[in-house]
């Protein structure tokens, strides 16, 4: 009993330190007993790596994954730390988890909301941005799929999209119903979060989609994002969801219009443009500014590759330019201009192109030319140092190491693998001598 104890009160405080940032207590702790990072308190009411990814403590949250915490792992409610990052709006732990493959699908026990419904809620577009890229690492949207863009792109991240991506699984994600039918689009229109809708739309968003009859509001049962974004009184909202084709002659479950649930909410400034037959000039949006175009293949390049580079006998100019730390891995596709993995990580999920500019619809802008990114290759390597982390599995590497050294680690398939622990990249790996290697992500695809 006293050992329990002790492990318990232990355990309590790694939580604390999880929470508050203290990395050098929660270092200490882990070390002290290692069983500490798959911690969960009494009932599964949170767990070091909950408390963690909420508050945005990214260098806990890998110190955890590194020791063994299960990045699925849900509370009490069903919550994953992804959920709880995503309800933060902590878009680097959302990429950090992402990174070691947590599953986007999964749902919460009391209202069936995904990752992507805290994000919409919240307004943060960048974690949205983040999970779209997860689910479908190629492009989306027919508007940026011309031959013009295509041909820009590599042809390894063209092979990948080709052969490992299902079309429709974004459009499944992204319309995925939570209790009552609500969806990502509803929740992100009824908080006025207008990045978020537009992001939404362009990722293939069903703008008819109607909740059901059970919905908690009695003003927005059985009803379309137009009646949310009117139930939320956001101009914005309702102009993009117009532009795109939106409906202002549905009514809900309870026989209402949008513009009568935008008179009952006392939004009188959108009834002239709500009114069936209006008049009022609607705006035209351009495609979103957080469109993940660049972001989909240097994600998979960092599953595959990791995300540090040595510095050891290289020169300066072998460093990337923008953190002067790591040597160059990548290069974007079209100006050619190398950056260290990491950094062009960070670039993607943070930038945004302005719409004035002359790119690509979902690029981001280069830093040292500003020319439109629309997707990043690997730098070609001749050999791999010993420790530096790797996503491909002894079979599917040659047997260079014989063990597989990446931390981002899901079990192998592969039958002449010698370490269960090793990295199979679904994306990368397929087929290798004729066997099958099977997709252990978590999430189908």
């Amino acid at each position: 009993m006293g050992n329990l104890l002790g492990c318990s009160a232990a355990g309590e405080r790694l939580v604390t330190a999880a929470k508050d940032g203290d990395v050098i207590e929660a270092q200490k702790l882990v070390e002290m007993n290692p069983g500490l990072a798959r911690y969960s308190t009494f009932a599964g009411l949170s767990s070091p790596l909950h408390a963690a990814a909420a508050s945005g403590h990214t260098e806990i949250v890998m110190m955890l994954l590194e020791k063994g915490a299960d990045l699925n792992l849900r509370n009490i409610c069903g919550q994953t730390p992804l959920m709880e990052a995503c309800c933060s709006g902590r878009w680097e732990v959302v990429q950090t988890l992402l990174l070691y493959r947590c599953n986007v699908s999964k749902a919460e026990f009391l209202n069936g909301r995904t990752a992507l419904h805290f994000a919409a809620a919240g307004g943060h577009a960048r974690c949205i941005r983040l999970l779209a890229a997860d689910v479908y690492p190629g492009f989306p949207l027919s508007a940026i799929t011309n031959s013009s863009v295509v041909e820009q792109v590599g042809d390894q991240h063209k092979s990948l999209s080709a052969k490992h991506c299902d079309p429709l699984a974004l459009t499944r994600f992204i319309n995925k119903a939570a209790n009552g039918g609500i969806a990502a689009l509803h929740l992100a229109a009824l908080n006025g979060h207008s990045n978020c809708v537009h992001l939404l739309l362009d990722l293939h968003a069903n703008i008819s989609a109607m909740t059901l009859s059970c919905a908690s509001s009695t003003m927005t049962i059985g009803s379309t994002p137009l009646h949310y974004a009117a139930c939320g009184g956001n101009l914005k909202c309702c102009q993009i969801l117009l532009s795109r084709g939106a409906d202002r002659s549905t009514i809900n479950s309870n026989g209402w219009l949008p513009v009568d649930v935008a008179r009952s909410r006392g939004s009188h400034r959108l009834i002239p443009l709500l009114t069936p037959h209006s008049s009022q000039s609607v705006p035209a949006f351009p495609p979103s500014n957080y469109l993940p175009l660049p972001l989909m293949s240097i994600l998979q390049i960092a599953r595959v590759n990791g995300l540090n580079s040595s510095t050891s006998s290289c020169d300066e100019s072998d460093l990337c330019a923008v953190c002067l730390e790591r040597t160059c891995t990548v290069a974007a596709a079209g100006c050619g201009h190398e950056l260290c993995t990491k950094c062009a990580l960070c670039l993607c999920s943070t930038s945004s192109i302005n719409s004035e500019m002359s790119a690509p619809p979902g690029s981001v802008p280069c830093p040292l030319c500003r020319a439109g990114i629309v997707s990043f290759v690997s730098l070609p390597t001749n050999e791999i140092e010993a420790g530096q982390d790797i996503g491909l599995c002894s079979k599917c590497h040659g047997l260079i190491h014989g063990r597989c050294q990446n931390s981002f680690a899901t079990a192998c398939g592969s039958e002449l693998c010698m370490n269960p622990f090793e990295v199979v990249p679904p994306a990368v790996c397929g087929e290798v001598d004729g066997y099958i290697i099977p997709n252990h992500s978590g999430f189908d695809v």
